[in-house]
């Protein structure tokens, strides 16, 4: 069931009694930690209503093929590109019948049509009819195609007959449906990734800040995203959008990237990823009002702030630790430093003294150390950096 962790998981139900089926496992597949839309047919939707599938998956529940307000945005389309797996749970012998025969006459059968996902069908009706020749031959064309069918199940009916013809039970589709995807990287792990600089105020106008942009730290979450983990970004303040999949908090200053931090460590986390440019230091004081410009010299007194990826590499929870040092000279040097002194189980770092690298550029260049090894990622963009570190601490981290 861990494969279906970040998975987008388009449930479709057609007309059947069995729909009443369909509302646990909706729950059993946002259990395993996929993300379900809803497509009813209009069978569909006289034995179960559009507000019950709503209320459990959390989103609207697309019913009309011919929706204005979405089609204005291709709406179908848009739905079909989401979706990492369409499902039709239960499936009925007319939907397969469609199905088989290429029709594209409401929503249902157009995502099918319009999909490059993978397609599964949970069918469930009436022995005789699953027994029917006609029933059988969709079958084999709807598995010529690709097409994966989980079930049906053997034994009693709603219509008082006993035979195959029932929709497995919930929990067996969900797992049936886990087993399509492949295994990833980083498959089923919760990765916490920091990301931008803080900010920490002198006065309500005024702040110490650094010229970290957070893209480093965006590419990474959305490169473990792509890994299959479920991913946390604790973001400082950058105009960035967030990746596709990922949870995002937001954050200023860098006590509280900190108690965030320390939060997500604590309900339960894999690996901890701190790319963020925290500041090292900020006032002991600030002022309630804007400082007025009227010496030659104004004295602000700095005290430490706390260290997000050492307290959480001590942390009795401890996940694997990654820190980030960004140098200007003796690279190595403070970073094997920085290793050891924070009891690291890996530290990436680069020289950001160049305009072509490191803060606010789209390109960098690291050096990856660990107890006994390292290895250096060539200059690239960032993108490319994310990827090939998510897949070195996956090694490591399974090391």
């Amino acid at each position: 069931m861990e494969r279906l962790v970040n998975k987008r998981i388009l449930l479709g139900m057609t007309g059947g009694i069995a729909a009443y089926k369909s509302a646990e496992l909706v729950r059993q597949l946002q259990e395993a930690g996929a993300e379900v839309q809803v497509v009813m047919t209009a069978a569909a939707q006289e034995f179960i209503t559009p507000l019950t599938m709503q209320a459990l998956s959390g989103h609207r529940v697309h019913t009309d093929l011919l929706d204005t307000q979405a089609e204005a945005a291709m709406g179908h389309i848009e739905l079909a590109r989401w979706a990492d797996l369409i499902l039709i749970a239960p499936a009925s012998a007319n939907f397969m019948a469609r199905l088989a025969h290429g029709h594209g006459n409401d929503l249902l059968t157009t995502l099918c049509l319009a999909t490059g996902a993978p397609i599964a069908i949970a069918p469930a009706m009436n022995q005789q009819m699953w027994a029917d020749s006609g029933t059988q031959k969709n079958l084999l064309i709807l598995q010529e195609k690709g097409i994966t069918v989980f079930g049906p199940g053997s034994g009693d009916q709603a219509c008082g007959e006993n035979g195959p013809g029932r929709m497995l039970e919930p929990e067996e589709i969900a797992r049936l449906a886990a087993e399509i995807f492949d295994y990833e990287l980083l498959t089923g792990l919760h990765v916490v990734v920091t990301a931008g600089p803080s900010r920490e105020a002198i006065d309500p106008v005024r702040y110490i800040t650094n010229k970290s942009s957070g893209k480093m730290g965006f590419a990474l979450a959305e490169a473990a995203a792509e890994a299959g983990a479920r991913v946390t970004l604790v973001a400082g303040p950058v105009n960035l959008p967030t990746p596709a999949r990922v949870n995002r908090i937001d954050v200023v200053r860098a006590q509280e990237m900190y108690e965030r931090a320390v939060e997500v460590v604590e309900e339960g986390c894999d690996i901890f990823i701190a790319t963020a440019a925290v500041a090292d230091y900020r006032p002991a004081v600030t002022a309630d009002h804007k400082i007025k410009k009227s010496t030659e010299e104004i004295h602000i007194t700095l005290i430490k702030n706390p260290d997000i990826v050492a307290a959480v590499a001590e942390h009795p929870k401890r996940p694997f630790a990654v820190g980030f040092a960004a140098e200007t000279q003796n690279v190595m040097e403070h970073a094997r430093g920085k290793l050891e002194n924070k009891k690291l189980d890996m530290i990436a770092t680069n020289d950001v003294s160049g305009e072509n690298v490191g803060f606010s550029s789209d390109n960098n260049s690291l050096t990856v150390i660990w107890p006994g090894g390292h290895k250096v990622l060539p200059l690239a963009s960032k993108r490319q950096i994310a990827k090939q570190l998510i897949e070195l601490i996956g090694i490591r981290y399974k090391h």
